[in-house]
């Protein structure tokens, strides 16, 4: 007999390690930024290079905020077959304008999924790396709702 009784899902910490391998699994986070008394979210593609996560942009809003208050949080979310994640970033932000380093991390491979020029490069570099992750929830039903 099975037991319809819902079980509560495991709640736990994930250890830095692990939260660099789910970044490095993903493309696509969302950048906090709090310029001028404002705070804003981003969706932006990225990619991992050693210690740091690589954007590409255009000139506008989210450039101009990173340079005002380089201080941002970044944030990742997934799941597999047995839990949903998320990784939380906070770091600072810099311009990066050195082409030879541009071309040795790799960020010009970095491709946006919206289709306009992005030919600023902004590098986070994290001040701490936190993660947590939760179990799908066993249910003994075949949805949330009976």
């Amino acid at each position: 007999m099975l037991d319809d009784t819902p079980q509560p899902p495991h709640l736990g910490g994930l250890s830095e390690s692990e939260c660099w391998e789910l970044l490095h699994r993903s493309g696509l986070g969302r950048l906090a930024t709090a310029a001028g008394g404002r705070a804003d979210i981003f969706p932006v593609n990225y990619l991992v290079h050693e210690d740091s996560v690589l954007l590409r942009t255009a000139p506008g809003t989210k450039l101009d905020q990173l340079v005002e208050a380089p201080e941002v949080a970044f944030e990742v979310d997934g799941n597999d077959a047995h839990r949903y994640w998320s990784v939380v970033i906070r770091g600072r932000a810099r311009h990066l304008e050195d082409q030879s380093r541009i071309t040795r991390s790799g960020v010009l491979e970095l491709v946006s999924w919206v289709p306009t020029d992005k030919h600023e490069f902004i590098e986070i570099i994290p001040s701490s790396v936190v993660g947590r992750e939760v179990e799908r929830a066993r249910f003994g039903k075949s949805s949330l709702f009976g």
